[in-house]
């Protein structure tokens, strides 16, 4: 089922802002997977790069922060209010 958006875009809602950190967090996801898989093809086929592992590492390290970035600008629950009731 693919990810839709149902209803209007509003870029000033924070849910709808976040929607779009998960797309493209899902689009960065596929494209380091198409890449450094294609790149690990052709070095075990035909062209050694001694610098691979490193490159692969740091892209996925890059990934992860925007996975903690996504997680941590993540909006409240409408459903948990925000501040504990104070006394």
């Amino acid at each position: 089922m693919p990810i839709r958006w149902y209803g209007p875009a509003d870029p000033t809602d924070p849910t709808y802002r976040h929607f779009n950190r998960i797309v493209n967090l899902c689009l960065h996801a596929m494209v380091f997977a198409a890449v450094n898989s294609g790149l690990w093809f052709v070095q075990q086929m035909r062209h050694p790069w001694e610098h691979l592992n490193l490159f692969s590492e740091l892209w996925l390290a890059i990934l992860v922060v925007q996975l903690g970035v996504l997680i941590k600008m993540r909006p409240a629950s409408e459903d948990q209010p925000s501040a504990p009731p104070g006394p």
